[in-house]
């Protein structure tokens, strides 16, 4: 399969996930942890899904960043269905198209900020002051411009969360995936990278998928969706 980016058909969506059905086997039990999903997310569209705990959530993100595999069903990013790549494929599928950001950071200790939010474009092969220009640019619009030199121990909660945001978008991907970006930061934290993540999202035309808990916050982003008994209902 090409690895070159081809331009979207118009009205294509970034994401579509058709009749997805997720099980997995309990000794001679079968578990279901959701089926026959549908969801379609347009370009610069924000979706918002939520959900009790253990209702799958997560589970569903890991699917659509080809993390995991679905036991029926097709998921198509920029029109390319995931889940027929090889695994490496996939992979580098992810490091050009998608961005992903989770509760807790997972920035890696030793390395600066401006190192960290670089990874992803030395892993695609950029050249280094290229990938060094773009990291310092994104950390820059993320108001981090002062603090490239920084270690993630050297930053506080809200920081390790922008530079986190920087890394995922420093690829320039469609769609950004995020697992309770704010559920580890203090509600005045949170609200900062809510504000953000509307500002990236309305100046780039990147789609975000967001899980959370935070029901005032996914009112405001954009479209909610609850993923409840194994089926995916939009939030009244």
């Amino acid at each position: 399969m090409s690895e070159t980016r081809a331009p979207m058909k118009e009205k294509t969506p970034v994401i579509d996930c058709r009749a997805v059905t997720r099980t997995y086997n309990e000794g001679p039990e079968k578990l279901t942890i959701f089926s026959d999903i549908s969801l379609q997310v347009g370009a610069s569209e924000t979706v918002a899904i939520v959900g009790s705990s253990g209702a799958g959530k997560t589970t569903l993100l890991n699917l659509l960043g080809g993390l995991d595999k679905p036991s029926s069903g097709q998921i198509h990013i920029c029109g390319e269905d995931i889940h027929r790549m090889s695994e490496a494929g996939r992979a580098r599928f992810r490091n050009r198209h998608l961005g992903f950001v989770y509760q807790f950071h997972h920035l890696l200790p030793e390395f600066t900020a401006l190192e960290n939010v670089m990874m992803p474009c030395a892993l695609g092969g950029l050249p280094v002051k290229a990938a060094r220009d773009k990291a310092a640019s994104l950390l820059e619009k993320v108001g981090l411009g002062a603090r490239l030199t920084h270690k993630p121990g050297e930053l506080s909660g809200g920081e390790r969360q922008r530079v986190a945001i920087a890394r995922a978008l420093v690829n320039e991907p469609e769609c950004v995936l995020m697992d309770e970006p704010t559920g580890n930061l203090d509600e005045q934290t949170g609200e900062g990278v809510q504000a953000l993540i509307e500002t990236l999202r309305d100046q780039s035309g990147i789609a975000f998928v967001m899980v959370t808990h935070d029901m005032r916050m996914a009112r405001s982003l954009g479209r909610v969706l609850r993923l409840e008994q194994g089926r995916l209902l939009q939030e009244a």
